[in-house]
């Protein structure tokens, strides 16, 4: 049976659309595309009619840089538990780092993830294999064997990867496989067991704190790398100014590099970190207004490509502890969505840029299908209600992460519909 989903706004980048418009599905993909009234073939006979008057419809949500924790971490996240949570927040695909335990180093993981992921039958889950093995950025992991098991990127996220030669011949095999790197950029002597951002407030509240250099120092080194390889690399929740003047210049001279911001950096300041809540710690670390700025600006010229939640769920063992012994990171997925739309009410992104950052530009880094609604392409997508208030309330989370900063926020944006391949697979109050 086809789906017509009629009366909504549907905006698309990557075709140049944004008005209203009937999107007819069959058999898992889009089938067609037309101004609504406009009859399209016979095809309204025998349809399955979704009302989407008054929202937003967009082509499903990719989060390109999310932690599923499983295998080894499964009291954080499931495969299960995350997929519920990313369809929940409007989010069809997501890339799985792989600090799990076992690590996805080898392809047995890989399957595994897969495996486990098909069965949840959500959002399409996309491993990204580890560089190194064990992620202890010593010995490179077998990049071939991963690329063949389904990895669509290479990362040793959580930790940096400090040898300069390591990461070399990594992007050396990576651009022979076809696959970015994507870099989790932090100078762990300059960091040194920091919990916060270096500055006035770190001083003011007597913690250690990572000042931006840590950030910027393997920015500059990684892009010079890409340079001299010529691979693609893919900066990592970027959350400093300067590591945005690092990017926006390698830009201009050619490199290919693309970089990723998160929710919270983009609303947060350090001044956060006053509540002592420890939901607020976050590696890197929340940083200052001016940098905050600067990646507004960034994301606004497209010197950042793509926003990404960086979903880390931890149990509350995890965080109910002082601040400089608590994990670092914030459950994201289900708060993506009206996070990122207080930018288009204030005008840092107009709806077709905010598409392409949460959207299409994600999918086209990893070469994934998704971040379209042209004819013939897989019918996910997402419907929002931009016009409803809701207040956030971790308890609701379909996450096991419960750690967010923003409890008790009233966010204005809430996903009513997302659907995968065509199927239904999040319906709001079901």
């Amino acid at each position: 049976m086809r789906i017509c989903i009629r009366g909504g706004r549907v905006v698309d980048p990557s075709q140049g659309l944004d008005g209203p418009a009937e999107i007819w599905i069959k058999g898992g993909q889009i089938e067609a595309i037309c101004r609504a009234g406009a009859p399209v073939g016979g095809c309204q006979r025998d349809a399955q009619i979704i009302e989407a008057k008054d929202f937003l419809i967009v082509p499903g949500l990719v989060d390109m840089h999310v932690h599923l924790r499983d295998p080894g971490y499964e009291y954080k996240e499931t495969i299960l538990t995350g997929a519920e949570a990313a369809v929940a927040g409007g989010v069809t695909s997501v890339a799985c780092m792989p600090n799990t335990d076992p690590p996805m180093d080898h392809g047995a993981v890989v399957e595994y993830v897969l495996r486990k992921a098909k069965e949840a039958a959500l959002a399409k889950v996309y491993p990204i294999g580890a560089i190194s093995r064990g992620l202890k950025g010593e010995a490179l992991s077998e990049i071939g064997e991963l690329k063949a098991s389904g990895v669509v990127a290479i990362s040793d996220d959580g930790r940096p990867v400090t040898n300069a030669l390591v990461m070399r011949r990594a992007m050396e095999y990576a651009k022979g496989f076809g696959l970015p790197v994507i870099s989790h950029c932090e100078e762990p002597t300059l960091s040194a067991r920091g919990s916060m951002n270096e500055g006035e407030v770190s001083l003011e509240l007597g913690l250690r704190g990572i000042p931006s250099v840590a950030e910027e120092a393997m920015v500059a080194r990684d892009i010079l790398l890409a340079e001299w390889t010529g691979c693609h690399v893919h900066i990592a929740h970027v959350s400093t100014a300067g590591s945005v003047r690092l990017i926006r210049d390698a830009k201009r001279r050619g490199v290919k590099v693309t970089a990723e911001v998160t929710p919270h950096h983009l609303v947060l300041t350090h001044d956060a970190v006053r509540s002592w809540d420890t939901d607020t710690k976050v590696n890197p670390p929340l940083r200052s207004r001016e940098d905050v700025e600067a990646l507004q600006e960034a994301l606004r010229d497209g010197t950042i490509d793509v926003i990404a939640t960086d979903h880390a769920p931890h149990a509350r063992v995890d965080k109910e502890v002082e601040y400089e012994l608590a994990a670092f990171g914030i459950s994201g997925l289900e708060t993506l969505v009206g996070l990122t739309l207080m930018l288009v009410e204030r005008g840092v992104l107009d709806l077709s840029q905010w598409v392409t950052k949460v959207s299409l530009n994600p999918a086209r880094i990893l070469g994934i299908k998704g971040g379209t609604l042209t004819p013939g392409s897989p019918a996910d997508l997402t419907i929002i209600d931009t016009n409803t208030s809701w207040k956030v309330d971790p308890a609701n989370f379909r996450s096991k992460g419960k750690n967010t900063p923003f409890k008790g926020w009233i966010l204005k944006g809430r996903v009513v519909y997302t659907l995968v391949d065509g199927r239904v697979v999040y319906k709001a109050g079901i």
